[in-house]
């Protein structure tokens, strides 16, 4: 019972552990030496008021889902270069969720697709927009004709405000199914 409390702690450093602390150590030892280097300077009262001349905030909405929450996004020769959240919006009231906050990364992304693309003989081929859907709207009637208005499942969007909720349903029973459901059920 009189044993000292660390006879019982184990004061082992297991090679994973000595590995992130050697991580951790190496990158607080990089930026001390990078810090302290005469290539860090203070900024200017001038660019921290303004780190963008030339730039104009713009007043716009997230369309990350439906909500509307609203973004302040500064603009600068046409190119969003960085956001804020809009403090006196009704609905997100200076705050946004984690996608809200990712939104100019969603815009910027390098893997968004811009325009309809078709794969041709194994490679991605840029094809018009009348192109795709006519392409698209001539196989959807082929395969209700041939199996019936079941064949399709049209999912909802969180980005659909309710009207365009309303026509999407709509235009699901025009096809002829009841084959409707939301994305953020999957």
């Amino acid at each position: 019972m009189g044993k000292n409390i660390l006879d019982n702690l184990s004061l082992k450093l297991g090679r994973r552990n000595f590995l992130k602390l050697a991580s951790v150590g190496a990158g607080i030892g990089a930026t001390s030496l990078f810090a302290s280097n005469d290539k860090v300077r203070e900024a200017t009262e001038e660019e921290v008021k303004n780190p963008f001349p030339g730039s104009k905030k713009v007043k716009t909405i997230c369309s990350v889902c439906s909500a509307g929450c609203g973004i302040i996004a500064e603009v600068q020769n046409g190119v969003w270069i960085r956001q804020d959240v809009a403090q006196e919006h009704p609905i997100s009231q200076g705050s946004h969720c984690c996608k809200g906050i990712d939104q100019i990364d969603l815009v910027k992304s390098k893997q968004r697709v811009k325009y309809p693309l078709k794969k041709v003989a194994g490679k991605w081929q840029r094809i018009s927009w009348e192109t795709a859907i006519n392409e698209i709207s001539e196989k959807m009637l082929k395969l209700r004709k041939e199996s019936g208005p079941d064949v399709a499942m049209f999912l909802g969007s969180a980005k659909f405000n309710l009207q365009q909720a309303f026509y999407f349903r709509k235009f699901a029973a025009m096809w002829g199914t009841n084959n409707i459901d939301h994305v953020a059920r999957i």
